[in-house]
């Protein structure tokens, strides 16, 4: 299900609807899943309350502790659009690529710790799926660029 409480332009909530039926069934996952779009505000105020954080973030994932009832993906409409403007694709398929990863994280994938299962994994869904470069590619590309060398040792470069 998805509940656009923010509705980005361009975006067509019976094709985010149907993607997401697809890549849960992609990755067997057995329970319905709820997606909300909303603002930067309430993905703020969801993630301080949850991870500690009091930042905005794009996409939060959030299993649901009993099977009778749907896990939850909350996503930042407006991260998305400013993301799909600067990347230079729709806002309908930065959303995907937002549901996507959120979807991997409720399949148990855990990008911070699983030595890079989840890139894999991601990378794989995304090329069925054919949709553009995901976040954690977007996340390792970003931080080789900020990274400077420091030191040269033996002939390879120490970052």
């Amino acid at each position: 299900m998805i509940l656009l409480l923010q509705e980005p332009d361009g975006v067509r909530e019976r094709a985010l609807a149907l993607f997401l039926g697809r890549a849960r069934r992609a990755l067997g996952l057995p329970r319905d899943i709820c997606v909300l779009i909303t603002s930067n505000e309430e993905l703020q105020e969801l993630n301080h309350r949850h991870r500690r954080k009091d930042e905005p973030t794009d996409v939060l994932s959030f299993p649901s502790a009993s099977p009778e009832f749907a896990d939850d993906i909350a996503i930042s409409a407006e991260i998305a659009a400013a993301n799909a403007r600067e990347l230079g694709h729709s806002t309908e398929t930065e959303l995907r690529i937002l549901i996507l990863h959120g979807l991997l994280h409720l399949a148990g994938y855990d990008h911070e710790t699983d030595n890079g299962e989840m890139q894999v994994r991601e990378t794989e869904l995304r090329q069925q799926f054919n949709l553009p470069t995901g976040l954690i590619e977007r996340t390792h590309a970003a931080a080789r660029r900020q990274q400077k060398p420091t030191a040269v040792r033996s002939g390879a470069l120490r970052q």
